[in-house]
């Protein structure tokens, strides 16, 4: 079991979590290859929309991936996107900002960003495990 952290807008996210999805990476195929059945998963999103320029910088959904290969959809002709199917959790959406002192794999306070910025990335089982106990709570 891995645990991985995606980065999408707060209004894909809500999409996804509404439709019971994961989808990384406009649709391509290689971010939800990587993960296996059961990994745990947490989308971070930067802004609430894609278009925005003010920063949001939550944890804004949690789940685990309920399912065994990615699947492909036809949303349009030109667009046919790469999914994969997570039974996510109920949760609070969770600021980073307070708690990047504790999250491991933010290993440079001071450019804390860029671990996010290929678009998904593994953390450690301790970190997933902080982030979903902090997005749980309530």
């Amino acid at each position: 079991m891995k645990y991985w952290i995606g980065v999408v807008s707060a209004e894909h996210v809500a999409r996804g979590v509404e439709q019971g999805i994961l989808q990384l990476g406009h649709g391509k195929r290689s971010g939800v290859a990587r993960l296996k059945k059961d990994d745990g998963f947490i989308y971070y999103s930067s802004k609430a929309k894609m278009t925005d320029k003010e920063l949001l910088q939550e944890f804004t959904a949690l789940g685990f991936v309920a399912d065994d290969e990615p699947y492909q959809v036809e949303v349009s002709e030109d667009f046919k996107p790469w999914r994969r199917h997570i039974k996510y959790e109920p949760v609070t959406p969770l600021p980073i900002r307070p708690i990047l002192d504790e999250l491991s794999f933010i290993t440079d306070k001071t450019h804390w960003g860029a671990p996010f910025r290929y678009g998904l990335l593994e953390i450690p089982q301790k970190d997933f495990d902080f982030i979903a106990r902090l997005m749980c709570k309530n």
